[in-house]
């Protein structure tokens, strides 16, 4: 396989993880069949809907339905093999592959922004984050659950600084794009992994507003 069919297997399975955790996070709403498939695809390609948008480019999926059809299989699947989904293990697995997916989503949007001439870094840096965990928050809004932005959970922080580190590499060292783009995915991935296995929390002061 060349490296751009990889790169397109595992945006693939980055965005079936998106799906599957967003329907599983709908589980205790007991919503019915065509709400799943909806926020499933939602969840799985809001974020770049949202980015292409605001750039006013080609929305991505609309190339590659690819993006769209995988989002609504893993949403059916998800909705008829619920309790298999959920079992601990299946779903931490997922919660990997969805820390892949924010990881490649979120650093691709921003380099994306970069190239469209947005100005560095404001720009790539809000529209990479956005990217990567925008449709989990209209999932959020939709559903009316508290958003990932308000719990203590370490989600968008890894991305952020994977971020974070490819524009600054690149802006730097602009012979370096490649290196700049794998170097800030495996650091967002790598975080997000570790967050997972060790179960990280952001400090109390972070997710705790005024009394």
């Amino acid at each position: 396989m060349t490296t751009d069919q990889i790169l397109h297997v595992l945006y693939m399975c980055a965005t079936i993880a998106f799906a599957v955790t967003g329907v599983l996070a709908l589980a205790d709403r007991k919503v019915d069949f065509f709400s799943v498939v909806i926020i499933g695809v939602i969840t799985a390609v809001g974020g770049g809907t949202i980015r292409d948008l605001l750039l006013d480019a080609p929305v991505f999926w609309a190339s590659d339905l690819s993006y769209i059809r995988f989002a609504v299989l893993a949403s059916i699947l998800t909705f008829i093999a619920q309790s298999f989904f959920a079992h601990p293990n299946v779903y931490k697995l997922m919660l990997y592959f969805d820390g892949l997916g924010n990881a490649m989503f979120g650093v691709s949007g921003a380099m994306k922004t970069l190239e469209l001439g947005f100005r560095w870094p404001l720009g790539p840096f809000m529209l990479g984050v956005i990217t990567a965990i925008g449709g989990g928050l209209i999932r959020d809004v939709l559903t009316g659950r508290k958003t990932l932005l308000m719990s203590d959970e370490v989600y968008a922080v890894p991305v952020a600084i994977g971020i974070l580190t490819t524009l600054i590499t690149f802006q730097l060292f602009p012979e370096l794009k490649t290196e700049a783009i794998l170097g800030g995915i495996l650091i967002a991935f790598g975080l997000r992994s570790a967050a997972i296995f060790w179960e990280w929390r952001l400090p109390a002061w972070f997710t705790s507003g005024p009394k």
